[in-house]
This record gives structure tokens, C-alpha cells and sequence, in this order.
């Protein structure tokens, strides 16, 4: 038995869900139209080209949440689950995670999207297990600041080595499937990191470093 550590966006789906995400709240009329449109492109570029600001994205990107009731915005995320991430469910992905789960490994998502997207998605995964940047919650409602460190880059060491020592386990034997170079410090940690669909830069990494590359598209 060993942990199987998931990246979500562009890796179990085909989509990134935070872009996704965006891209719903302004089909819904809930955002800014131009202003909104152009900050969800701008910080999706950054990320690809690995200088996203996270502060500066989880500004813009949780303030619908504090804009908006809970029970608005869990109608609106049952929609976006129907229209969105469900046709994006990869069935390579599903059988990967099953596979894993046949072998009895602990099975873990990490993201840099914040939890109110996640949960879900991980539910419908089957995968109880999920670290993702946590949206601060005061007074049953979204606040659109951020609790605790957001797990993005190397936030995301810091967020599984707390995860870790909570549940008193390591990292032997671990793998990690992501498809972005936003991700290399924790592929450089685990026994057997994973290149999923890999961007440019991580496929030139795992290339030179004998990585295992896969593809769950098609």
C-alpha cells in the first residue's frame, strides 16, 4: 500500500476548473463581463507560463464567493457540475484512480483550486482525500480571503508535509500524477512522479530525468 497523489486540473480532468469555473460565473451573469473575463485569462496565461501571482489571483478569484450567498452558490455549483466538469471527467482517469484503489493505496488529491470548486469534483472522483486552497469561512459565509497556505508550488509541500504529520505517514513509495512544471517540487519528492499530458517544461524535465510519462486523453 502506498499514497497516489492526484493533481486535478488538466491532469484527472481535461480542463483547468478554476478557468472553468470563471467562465460559468460569467455565463451566469455574475461577474463583471470584460473586467472579470480578462483577469480570468490573464492569471490562467501565468499560470501556464509559471508566474502566477496566487495572492494577487485568489483576490479576484474569491471574491464571488463573498459575494454571494451559500445557497446561491451551491445551485450555481450543482450547474456547474452537470455542464461542465462532468463531459471533462477523463475515463483514463477513472480507471488510473481505480487501479490504485484495487492496490489498496490512500488516495489523495492536491490542487492549487480553492476547496468550494474541489470538493465536489473529488466526491465525484470517489477520493475522500483532498488538500486545496481553503477559502476562509466567518459567520457561515465565504469572506474572500484565504486560510492557512495556499497549496500552489512549493505551498503545496508545505500543505501534504502537514498532511502527513497529521495522519503520522510519509511519502515511501508515493506517486504523483500532474501534467504542469507548477508542480515540480513536489514530483522531485516522491519515489515515483508521473508526467500526465505534460506542458512544454515538464515534459523536457521528465524526459531528462527518465520521468514516467503518460497521457489519459483520447
Amino acid at each position: 500500500m502506498s499514497l497516489a497523489i492526484f493533481d486535478l486540473d488538466n491532469t484527472l480532468l481535461s480542463i483547468d476548473s478554476d478557468h472553468a469555473w470563471g467562465e460559468f460565473l460569467l455565463e451566469q451573469g455574475a461577474v463583471d463581463p470584460v473586467a472579470y473575463r480578462e483577469a480570468n485569462d490573464r492569471f490562467k496565461a501565468d499560470y501556464d507560463a509559471g508566474c502566477l501571482d496566487m495572492m494577487a489571483f485568489l483576490e479576484v478569484a474569491l471574491k464571488p464567493l463573498a459575494d454571494n450567498s451559500m445557497e446561491q452558490l451551491a445551485a450555481w455549483h450543482q450547474q456547474f457540475m452537470i455542464s461542465k466538469i462532468e463531459p471533462n471527467i477523463l475515463p483514463r482517469a477513472e480507471d488510473l484512480i481505480a487501479r490504485h484503489r484495487s492496490r489498496g493505496d490512500t488516495l489523495l488529491i492536491i490542487t492549487a483550486t480553492n476547496r468550494f470548486i474541489t470538493a465536489p469534483i473529488a466526491a465525484r472522483l470517489g477520493i475522500s482525500e483532498l488538500i486545496a486552497v481553503e477559502p476562509e469561512i466567518m459567520h457561515g459565509r465565504y469572506t474572500g480571503k484565504v486560510s492557512g497556505t495556499p497549496s500552489f508550488q512549493q505551498g503545496k509541500v508545505t500543505r501534504l508535509n502537514e498532511w502527513l504529520e497529521d495522519r503520522d505517514d510519509t511519502l515511501d513509495g508515493a506517486w504523483f500524477y500532474s501534467d504542469s512544471h507548477n508542480d515540480l517540487p513536489l514530483l522531485e519528492l516522491v519515489e515515483h512522479p508521473v508526467a500526465v499530458d505534460p506542458d512544454t517544461k515538464l515534459r523536457e524535465v521528465a524526459e531528462q530525468r527518465s520521468w514516467k510519462i503518460i497521457s489519459l486523453r483520447g
